[in-house]
């Protein structure tokens, strides 16, 4: 299976947005499938992963060399407990940014059922 893309929310300066306004995206299990985020800023990206009645690990993968010069670090597991909404993030682009710009997440297939929402944090007002 190919990644499935995963489009930016805002985050409004100086307000508030509504979680049913915010674009949510089916979980996409298994190594090598999971999520795309394209034209990544890592620095201004917050995830948001709701996930049901089981836990398991998100994986937020390692860059490339270039752009990524710290991408040696590896990637980044986080272990999402059942029944809960996660925030992962802000990342680095030094180590999460890949050569075409995007950002990959991969999932475990205990998390699904469950949602990945990407949030772009605003710089200022």
């Amino acid at each position: 299976m190919a990644r499935t893309a995963v489009a930016y929310s805002n985050f409004v300066p100086n307000g508030s947005v509504a979680d049913s306004s915010l674009t949510a995206v089916a979980l996409n299990p298994g190594t090598g499938n999971g999520h795309t985020i394209a034209k990544a800023v890592p620095e201004l990206t917050v995830l948001r992963v709701a996930v049901g009645a089981t836990g398991g690990n998100i994986t937020v993968k390692a860059g490339q060399t270039p752009p990524a010069l710290a991408a040696g670090q590896g990637d980044l597991v986080v272990n999402v407990t059942a029944n809960t909404i996660s925030w992962i993030g802000p990342f680095e682009s030094g180590r999460f940014l890949q050569n075409d710009g995007s950002m990959l997440v991969d999932v475990a297939a205990a998390v699904v059922p469950g949602t990945i929402t990407a949030l772009k944090v605003p710089r200022n007002t």
